[in-house]
């Protein structure tokens, strides 16, 4: 049977897998990602004819009408969606079930659920 390794042979082991440790942990620098960047959104800042139409045609069939809804689908500013809401509810297209200083939910009116 061969002499069994003492210190030498173990300090010879730790000593490589420093050695190989520090090379790959010095031989590449992790870089920083760019990260996620939303694409901007182009919406509209004042109603052209083609919204302003659509707005009374489709808005007012809406089952949920709110600022976020209004600017998703008919791509327009929120503080146009906002005074878009107030038009509608006052001439009755729309009808307020919860209005709360952050968000107002509405839905469709009585005259436009009694015409379909």
């Amino acid at each position: 049977m061969p002499p069994k390794g003492g210190k030498a042979d173990k300090n010879a082991a730790a000593a490589s897998a420093q050695a190989s440790a520090k090379a790959s942990k010095g031989a590449k620098k992790k870089k920083w990602s760019k990260g996620k960047v939303k694409e901007k959104a182009n919406n509209l800042v004042v109603f052209d004819e083609e919204s302003y139409d659509k707005l009374y045609k489709e808005a007012a069939k809406y089952k949920l009408v709110t600022v976020s809804v209004l600017s998703e689908r008919l791509r327009i500013n929120g503080s146009l969606a906002r005074v878009a809401i107030r038009e509608l509810a006052a001439k009755d297209q729309i009808r307020c079930i919860s209005s709360h200083a952050s968000q107002a939910i509405y839905t469709r009116g009585s005259n436009v659920a009694a015409a379909e």
